[in-house]
């Protein structure tokens, strides 16, 4: 049997951080090691526990979750923790500024138990989630708002054709498995395609490949 994934949760609610923590234990696959109720108490808890992936919540005292996501995906010693970020608040603002601070995943309060659970072992496993809703309001906002990025240019440049419209599979949201069956491919070679965008893009996961790909304004030719 594989270990369990080990979960931080940062929440300054007690009830509801206690809720999360009761949630996650209750499931054999996921193993809690540590609450933590503010930010800086939350990069401070990561660091000494380098968990697989932080419950993050957004409004937090003293450092607020966007900003500890940025300190914990900043530092090179804690920079492979996936970060989940869970709140009631779903401005596009906050999404954009989460993603952007390298959050892997992004889903509100009233996610279903099951769902989170779901989103936490999709997220260990080096794949990003986003709720539909705020998938389709990310795209939009890239798609109006995303100034043309330089650096996103000049790497995406440096793909080769069949990287670029692998590339632009993953921004639209198609899963692997998608990918493969669409391309005629297996899903071992979409895979090692996947991680060789991931590589080139110096990017953590699928979501950071998506804002590249907008930024270089490939979904707008």
């Amino acid at each position: 049997m594989s270990r369990p994934i080990r979960v931080a949760v940062a929440e300054d609610q007690a009830l509801v951080r206690s809720g999360f923590v009761a949630l996650l234990a209750s499931d054999a696959e996921i193993e809690v090691v540590g609450e933590a109720d503010n930010g800086v108490a939350a990069v401070d808890l990561v660091r000494a526990t380098h968990p697989d992936v932080v419950l993050m919540d957004i409004r937090m005292p003293r450092l607020d979750g966007v900003a500890a996501t940025r300190v914990l995906t900043q530092d090179r010693a804690t920079a492979g923790v996936r970060v989940l970020i869970l709140t009631t608040f779903d401005t596009d603002q906050y999404v954009h500024d989460a993603l952007r601070a390298g959050a892997s995943g992004f889903l509100l309060k009233d996610v279903l138990a099951r769902d989170l659970l779901a989103a936490i072992k999709v997220i260990a496993g080096g794949d990003a989630l986003l709720s539909p809703k705020i998938t389709r309001r990310l795209i939009d906002h890239f798609a109006q708002h995303a100034p043309a990025d330089a650096r996103s240019d000049q790497l995406i440049a440096a793909l080769t054709p069949r990287e670029t419209e692998l590339l632009l599979a993953v921004a639209r949201g198609l899963t692997n498995a998608e990918i493969s069956a669409g391309h005629h491919i297996s899903l071992s070679t979409t895979k090692t395609h996947v991680g060789n965008l991931l590589a080139k893009l110096d990017a953590r996961d699928r979501v950071q490949l998506t804002i590249a790909a907008y930024e270089a304004g490939l979904m707008r030719r």
